[in-house]
């Protein structure tokens, strides 16, 4: 079972997963730039890349959960980059 944490503000919702995993999954080239990166770690907004990587974890017999951090104004994650396929240093 993998572990992860959902991050949300009144607007929107990411989970932050490992891009390894997402490379793992080879759905790393299917995240859309509503999503948002820092470092190694991707942030895959709630809904259309949410439901692209738990159909895929679904596919690989992976089993994972959450849990939810929640704020009342913008998250931080917010101000991180878009997400790319590419790694930003």
């Amino acid at each position: 079972m993998k572990h992860f944490i959902f991050y949300s503000d009144p607007g929107h919702g990411w989970l932050m997963v490992p891009r390894a995993l997402l490379d793992q999954l080879g759905i790393s080239g299917k995240v859309s730039a509503y999503s948002y990166q820092r470092l190694d770690d991707v942030f895959l907004e709630e809904d259309c890349d949410y439901s692209l990587f738990s159909k895929a974890m679904k596919e690989a017999g992976m089993q994972f959960d959450w849990k939810l951090s929640v704020t009342e104004s913008d998250s931080w994650v917010r101000s991180l980059a878009p997400y790319c396929a590419e790694v930003l240093t």
